[in-house]
């Protein structure tokens, strides 16, 4: 089976966590987020993937390479200017063809099951099958109004509350017919604004299908932390880095007093601590003593070394596996944006 992951977008709103570099290469738990989308797709039998670039294609190319190294086949398509989700897609229409396709983002972290989505899609004999996710916050997200059949109503684009009708959100990850993109002009144009209202308005049978598991879009530093706790928690199933499986195995003996403890060296402390406070800000965090910032589970404590240009990250937990995982964790973050 064959899927287009749309990494192409600016991450503007993450820029606190990733710097210049792209979104979809955001450490999650020791690797890319896209890793861990594209190991979830091989697991499912999407084996052919093509990936829509803009920003900074060529670090993206660089770290999958053929995708040989992932057990895929990894094919790109760079984008000069903003076509929009459904432009970047039909920009790929000479990888999929006339077959069936799935579509997902390389910034969300999920474990979904994918391949299910897509034999739905084949029951219906739909045009569009969306993936949809329950949320109790649903303001950011684009809803959708199904009747009992699963067959889409209704679209409502990003509402406030006076308008919220369901918390059934578009997890954009979707199943295609690729005869839909023919309503899709040359500029461009986005699937949520522009085409799904238009082949609902002409009657086209586009279904949704609310997905048992997990679904996170990580655009902002707020979503970004929530999902490296899941994560840690086990409540998204997902196969950590190399270095955090070890930390998993390694005795707890060797953990400083006060918790876990790694030191990440910087070009400018002062700087980096800057960026860590805006990032830790809307979580909660005091800033009396370093950045503390406590969960029901732990206490991360990150402050300035004296004596050289690095900051201290430590952790307390009851749980020493955690307190390690959730250490590199923040490690990883911060030795990103001090360098």
């Amino acid at each position: 089976m064959k899927a287009v992951i749309l990494a192409g977008g600016l991450g503007t709103r993450l820029r606190a966590v990733t710097g210049e570099h792209p979104k979809p290469l955001a450490p999650l738990l020791g690797r890319p987020v896209m890793e861990h989308i594209v190991e979830l797709l091989r697991e499912q039998g999407f084996t052919e993937i093509c990936a829509a670039l803009h920003y900074r294609a060529g670090e993206i190319m660089a770290h999958f390479g053929d995708g040989r190294r992932f057990g895929v086949h990894m094919e790109y398509r760079i984008e000069t200017a903003n076509l929009g989700t459904a432009g970047s897609v039909k920009n790929c229409r000479d990888f999929f063809g006339d077959e069936d396709f799935l579509i997902i983002s390389g910034d969300a972290a999920c474990d979904f099951r994918l391949d299910r989505l897509m034999e739905l899609h084949r029951e219906k004999n739909a045009a569009v099958t969306i993936a949809l996710s329950r949320e109790s916050e649903p303001l950011r997200y684009g809803l959708a109004v199904t009747d009992g059949d699963g067959r889409i109503r209704s679209f409502i684009e990003k509402p406030d509350w006076p308008r919220v009708v369901t918390d059934l959100v578009n997890t954009g990850i979707y199943v295609l017919s690729p005869q839909v993109l023919a309503r899709v002009p040359e500029g461009g144009g986005d699937f949520g604004r522009d085409l799904f209202p238009l082949l609902l308005k002409e009657g086209a049978p586009l279904y949704g299908q609310v997905m048992d598991g997990y679904w996170r879009d990580i655009g902002t530093p707020l979503d970004y932390y929530r999902c490296c706790a899941d994560a840690l928690e086990g409540k998204l199933k997902l196969t950590p880095g190399e270095r955090f499986r070890q930390a998993a195995q390694e005795p707890a003996s060797d953990s400083e007093e006060d918790g876990c403890v790694t030191l990440c060296t910087c070009q400018n402390r002062a700087r980096l601590m800057g960026t860590l406070s805006e990032l830790m800000l809307e979580l909660g965090a005091d800033y009396d003593d370093g950045i503390r910032l406590k969960g029901p589970h732990y206490e991360l404590h990150i402050s300035p070394s004296a004596v050289s240009s690095a900051v201290r990250v430590a952790v307390k937990s009851d749980d020493a596996e955690y307190a390690r995982a959730l250490c590199l964790a923040a490690g990883d973050v911060a030795k990103k944006l001090g360098m």
